[in-house]
């Protein structure tokens, strides 16, 4: 019996964004991991619905995506959801970091992406998703 894919959602509006991002961490970011499918959305809406339904094991989401950046999108779903999957934003410049980090994204890409850094950083960030609870 296989496992189920896990399954990563990428947010941007501009539809080379969401290739980019999906080229860099490829269909097996890790051999530990297996393969993934994505879901793209280039709406907001469909990111909030996709995210409430709880299917969605990571996002990535485009921090200069218009009219809704991801920064500040990560920020909503992290104090809208209960239980929020992991979500890696990716910024255009280094210095953008810090307003990632104020939107309590899991993690962060920079473009342009490199995709042994992009593919190591969605596996650990997937990796720590996926540790089991331990009941006593």
């Amino acid at each position: 019996m296989s496992e189920q894919p896990m399954r990563i959602l990428v947010f941007s509006h501009r539809a080379e964004v969401r290739e980019s991002i999906i080229s860099a961490i490829g269909r097996r970011p890790a051999a530990d991991i297996g393969r993934v499918e994505y879901i793209e959305h280039s709406g907001v809406g469909d990111v909030l619905a996709d995210m409430d339904e709880g299917t969605v094991d990571l996002a990535i989401l485009d921090g200069e995506a218009q009219p809704t950046g991801g920064i500040g999108l990560t920020r909503q779903l992290k104090h809208e959801i209960e239980d929020c999957p992991p979500i890696v934003v990716s910024v255009r410049r280094k210095d953008d970091r810090w307003l990632a980090t104020w939107s309590q994204a899991d993690a962060v890409l920079v473009h342009p992406l490199d995709p042994l850094t992009a593919a190591e950083t969605v596996a650990d960030v997937l990796r720590a998703r996926r540790v089991p609870v331990v009941s006593g």
